[in-house]
C-alpha cells in the first residue's frame, strides 16, 4: 500500500511537471485572432522555465529566438507585414509546439463601456429585428472576440474565464456580439478593404471608475477610501457580483489581461451609470484616457458616444443629470486624439437602451475613417465654439459646419433657449445666418446665455448639411 501511494505521488508530480511545461498562452491569442498591421505586436506566453522559445511567423519565414526565464515566461515582439493573410505562427520550445492558425493582420479595436456598448445584435427585448443582418454576416475577414465579465481586486494577467476566444464574423457567432463594434467594424472593413478584429469588453450597468486602474485612481482624493477598503478585502469578497462598481476591478478582470496587445484604438459607450455624478466625470473621464494610454504606451485614438436622448420629451432648459454628462462628455474632446459620435437624435424616451445602434457604430466608424485613416469625409456635427452678445441677441459661433447648419426637417431650428441676468431660460428663435445662428426672445431684453437640448430628452433638431446632429452645449456655467 506504501509503495502503491509513493507510484502515486511520482505520476502525480510528473503529469503536474509535464502539463506546466506545455506552452501556454493567454486567452487573447487563438486562432482566427487578428495582429494589428505594420508595428511591432507583443505577444507572450509560458514555457519550460529557462528554454529558448523560437516563434516563426509563416509571413515572413522570420524566426525569433528568446529565452524563458525562470518561471517559464517569454515575451516577444512580432514584426507585422500590411494588412492581409491568413497567416500561421508556429511557437516551440523544443519539447513542445504549438501553433496559432489563420492569423489575419489588419487593424485591431477594443470596444468597451457598459449596457449600450454591451448590448448585442440580437437586442435586449423582443422586436428587435436585425434578423436579416445577422443572416447576411458573412465576414471572414472580421474577427470577434468577446471578453467574458469578470472582475478581481488585483490586476490579473490572464482572464478569469477563457471564453471561446477569436471568431470569424458569421451568422453564427455575430448575433451575441457587441451591435455597436459590428457595425463599427463592418464600417471600417468596407471602406478600408482590411481585416478588422474587434474585442468587446463591456459590463452593463457599471461606473467609469470600476474601469480605471487603482494607481489612477489615488491621483483622486474622492477615491482614496474606496481603494484602502477594497485592498482590505478577500479577493472573493471583491467579486461578489453585487460589487461590479468597486474601483478599477473591470481594469483588473477585463483589461490589464490583454495587456500589452497590440490594438489600433479604443472606441468607448460609457456615462449612464456617472450621470448623477457629472462634475466628477469631467476629471474620471480623462482621466481613464490617460490610464488606458499608459497602460498600452502610446497616444492611441479614443473616439466615444454622448449619452442619448432618454425620457419625458422637453421644449425647456431642464436642470437635468442626462445634460451635465453629456457635457462632461462634450468637454472631454479637449483631451487630443480623441473624437465624439452625438446620438442625441436617435435615442429612446421610453428605454436608456436604444435600438439604433447601426447609426451610432456608423458613426463611430467615421469618425476613425477621418481622424485616423486620413479619409476626406464630415465625421462630426457642429460643435459650439463661442458666443457674442448683440443688443438683446446672442450670435452662437461653431465648427464641423461642413457646407451649413440647417433644421433636420423643414421649419424653425429647435431646441435653443434664452436667459437674462435673472438666469430664467425662455425658449428662444433661433435664425441660421451663414454659418452663424442668432438667437433671441422677446421676454429678453438682456440676454447673457443660450443653451441647446439642455434636456435629458430636448426637443432639438440642428444639424449640419452632412446630417450630423449637433451636440447640446451652454455658453454658460451657471
Amino acid at each position: 500500500m506504501l509503495k502503491r501511494r509513493y507510484l502515486y505521488v511520482i505520476l502525480f508530480c510528473l503529469s503536474s511537471a509535464f502539463l506546466w511545461a506545455q506552452i501556454d498562452m493567454p486567452a487573447i491569442f487563438t486562432d482566427h485572432m487578428v495582429l494589428q498591421q505594420q508595428t511591432t505586436a507583443p505577444i507572450w506566453g509560458k514555457a519550460a522555465a529557462n528554454r529558448t522559445v523560437k516563434i516563426t511567423t509563416s509571413w515572413d519565414k522570420k524566426t525569433y529566438s528568446i529565452k524563458s526565464d525562470s518561471e517559464g515566461k517569454w515575451k516577444a515582439g512580432l514584426q507585422t507585414p500590411v494588412a492581409g493573410g491568413s497567416y500561421n505562427i508556429a511557437i516551440s520550445d523544443g519539447k513542445n509546439e504549438k501553433t496559432l492558425s489563420d492569423v489575419l493582420i489588419g487593424e485591431v479595436w477594443l470596444c468597451a463601456g457598459q449596457s449600450n456598448m454591451e448590448m448585442t445584435l440580437r437586442g435586449y427585448r423582443k422586436g428587435n429585428d436585425n434578423e436579416k443582418e445577422i443572416s447576411e454576416a458573412n465576414y471572414p475577414q472580421i474577427r470577434l472576440m468577446h471578453i467574458d465579465k469578470a472582475m478581481s481586486r488585483d490586476a490579473l494577467s490572464n482572464f478569469m474565464k477563457n471564453g471561446s476566444g477569436w471568431k470569424q464574423c458569421t451568422p453564427a457567432t455575430v448575433p451575441r456580439f457587441s451591435a455597436v463594434a459590428y457595425y463599427f467594424g463592418k464600417n471600417l472593413h468596407e471602406n478600408l478593404n482590411v481585416p478588422i478584429g474587434l474585442i468587446s469588453a463591456a459590463v452593463g450597468g457599471t461606473v467609469i471608475e470600476a474601469w480605471t486602474s487603482k494607481e489612477m485612481l489615488s491621483s483622486m482624493p474622492d477615491f482614496e477610501e474606496s481603494i484602502s477598503h477594497l485592498n482590505s478585502l478577500s479577493d472573493t469578497s471583491a467579486m461578489s457580483s453585487r460589487n461590479l462598481n468597486r474601483p478599477s476591478v473591470l481594469f483588473n478582470a477585463m483589461i490589464h489581461p490583454m495587456l500589452p496587445f497590440a490594438i489600433q484604438g479604443i472606441i468607448w459607450y460609457q456615462g449612464e451609470s456617472n450621470c448623477m455624478r457629472a462634475a466628477q466625470y469631467k476629471d474620471l473621464f480623462p482621466l481613464l484616457i490617460a490610464d488606458w494610454r499608459n497602460a498600452w504606451g502610446r497616444n492611441f485614438p479614443f473616439y466615444f458616444v454622448q449619452l442619448a436622448n432618454f425620457g419625458k420629451k422637453s421644449i425647456e432648459v431642464e436642470a437635468a443629470p442626462w445634460a451635465d454628462l453629456r457635457e462632461a462628455q462634450l468637454k472631454t474632446l479637449a483631451v487630443e486624439n480623441t473624437g465624439m459620435a452625438v446620438s442625441i437624435d436617435i435615442g429612446d424616451a421610453d428605454d436608456v437602451h436604444p435600438y439604433n445602434k447601426k447609426e451610432v457604430g456608423v458613426r463611430l466608424a467615421k469618425i476613425a475613417r477621418a481622424k485616423t485613416y486620413g479619409e476626406k469625409i464630415c465625421f462630426s456635427g457642429p460643435i459650439y465654439q463661442s458666443y457674442r452678445i448683440e443688443g438683446n441677441k446672442i450670435r452662437l459661433f461653431f465648427k464641423h459646419i461642413e457646407g451649413g447648419l440647417q433644421p433636420k426637417e423643414t421649419g424653425l431650428l429647435r431646441g435653443f433657449s434664452i436667459a437674462s441676468p435673472d438666469r430664467k431660460f425662455y425658449v428662444a428663435n433661433a435664425i441660421i445666418e451663414g454659418d452663424e445662428i442668432i438667437v433671441s426672445s422677446v421676454n429678453v431684453a438682456f440676454p447673457l446665455a443660450v443653451r441647446y437640448a439642455w434636456a435629458a430628452n430636448p426637443d432639438c433638431n440642428l444639424i449640419n448639411i452632412a446630417g450630423l446632429p449637433a451636440s447640446p452645449f451652454r455658453t454658460d456655467e451657471w
